[in-house]
């Protein structure tokens, strides 16, 4: 039932929303678990996801991580965050817009954080917006942190050759996985590690 349940609060959001949701279905368990596993199982590390839409990531980031750990969650729209909030009560929910990280962590008291996940629908966004967003998250990272996120198979090549240039110039390591092919639409994930100064 919760299942369905989520399926269907996203469909009404891409639905009235189509140019901030980037696939037709929510983030499936294959891929979430491939994202998961980038994340430290040990320590205490802050993670933060953006775009967490209806929480698809959220019980395989929440299962990878440790007791101590900090897991909060970005999303933009109202209604998401309501369901979010709703759903995982447990989960530290900020509303706002991933392009205003920087400002949004520091309102929460969230200092340099070790691992941040992306569901946002990068190819979408001009190459000139995703260097500034890109900025920020690299901001936001500690020097050892990594960000990763996720580029369907089906996204024009041209905008994922743009977005991978705007993620080697904000990061000194930036490594496309294997396809998941048991994913809706098929995806693979881009990792980064060495974020610039910007």
């Amino acid at each position: 039932m919760t299942a369905w349940t989520d399926h269907r609060t996203f469909l009404r959001r891409a639905l009235r929303r189509p140019a901030l949701i980037g696939a037709p279905a929510p983030t499936g368990p294959t891929l979430a678990a491939a994202i998961a596993a980038v994340l430290p199982a040990t320590g205490a590390p802050t993670v933060v996801e953006l775009g967490a839409g209806t929480g698809a990531l959220a019980p395989a980031i929440s299962a990878r991580l440790a007791p101590g750990a900090r897991y909060l969650a970005v999303e933009l729209d109202a209604e998401l965050v309501a369901h979010l909030r709703h759903r995982m009560p447990w989960l530290h929910v900020l509303q706002g817009d991933a392009a205003d990280l920087p400002a949004l962590l520091a309102n929460a008291g969230v200092g340099p954080v070790d691992a941040i996940v992306s569901s946002l629908p990068w190819t979408l966004v001009p190459p000139q917006q995703q260097r500034e967003m890109l900025a920020g998250i690299a901001a936001t990272l500690a020097p050892s942190g990594v960000f990763t996120t996720i580029t369907t198979l089906t996204a024009l090549p041209t905008r994922v050759r743009e977005l991978r240039r705007s993620l080697e110039a904000t990061f000194g390591e930036v490594v496309a996985t294997e396809p998941v092919w048991r994913n809706v639409p098929p995806s693979r994930l881009f990792v980064c590690r060495g974020p610039r100064a910007c």
